[in-house]
């Protein structure tokens, strides 16, 4: 296959059946025209799933696959860095700016952590273990090698993590803490935000009090489930949002490139047993929130 190239993998696409093109490149021509396929093609970066250059004469097949590179759209750039944490053979833990989306999705692919990271340590193979929103800042574990990628994500995936975030929102003298928010949250492919229904709970949050200040407060906040935007909702189902949430109670369109303004919502710290050397583990991001 081809390698990584700028922190990017190569696209893969699968040929469908019963296009009328005789050959590869008169399908990706007709299909991306945007797109120097023939130049590409000179240069090697148009492979099969064998790993085989395709050229310009290579016949189309059906159901076979195609990988290549494709230049990302221009994005603006997010004037944060990543710090380093802690790095070791298998792990790199990282404190994540806000603004920075975890993975490349949608219009967010070069400026992600996943992208920038793997440019600057030369590792195709960094994978992020969980995520966090492209909003919240915070630490986030990376795995550097294959081996150790299934072992870490199945810490996540089976809420052997405790994670602790911190949050700047509003304040109500009649809430009573520390409390426990449990609701069912759904979100709809497609569709920017969550929200609550009726029904069986499907996320849970610990939240206590940290402090006031006048109508503000700062929180801890500690979920045992994962579910999209969870510690949003539960702040703002309480008449609590979050500080500069674009989201929830309301949508609010942010311009692409207006940095102004962070959600004031970190991940704090994650603590667990470390499933390659039994060894506990902390690590605890060293921003700090406006408030």
């Amino acid at each position: 296959m081809l390698p990584f190239r700028d922190g990017l993998a190569p696209m893969r696409l699968l040929l469908p059946h019963g296009d009328p093109a005789t050959t590869i490149a008169e399908y990706l021509e007709r299909e991306m025209p945007e797109d120097d396929w023939r130049r590409a093609m000179l240069d090697a970066e148009v492979v099969d799933e064998k790993s085989r250059p395709v050229s310009v004469d290579t016949r189309y097949r059906a159901g076979s696959q195609v990988y290549f590179y494709r230049v990302p759209a221009q994005e603006v750039p997010v004037p944060f860095e990543i710090c380093i944490l802690h790095e070791d053979d298998d792990l790199l833990v990282v404190d994540k700016p806000h603004f920075l989306a975890t993975i490349p999705r949608g219009r967010h692919v070069t400026q992600t952590a996943t992208v920038r990271l793997r440019k600057q340590f030369d590792c195709p193979d960094l994978t992020p273990a969980h995520r966090l929103d492209r909003a919240t800042a915070g630490v986030l574990l990376f795995t550097k090698t294959k081996h150790a990628r299934r072992p870490y994500q199945e810490l996540f995936s089976t809420r052997n993590v405790a994670k602790e975030y911190e949050a700047v929102a509003g304040f109500d003298a009649a809430l009573q803490f520390p409390r426990i928010v449990r609701s069912r949250i759904l979100k709809e492919h497609g569709v920017m935000t969550a929200y609550e229904e009726p029904g069986e709970p499907n996320s849970e949050t610990r939240i206590e009090l940290v402090e006031t200040f006048g109508d503000r407060a700062r929180y801890r906040l500690f979920p045992t489930t994962g579910k999209t935007h969870q510690l949003r909702i539960h702040l703002s189902s309480l008449g609590i949002p979050i500080e500069n949430d674009p989201y929830y109670p309301a949508f609010t369109s942010v311009p692409a490139d207006d940095f102004t303004r962070p959600l004031q919502l970190l991940a704090r710290a994650l603590n667990f047993t470390d499933p390659l050397t039994g060894e506990a583990r902390r690590f605890v991001s060293a921003r700090v929130l406006e408030v």
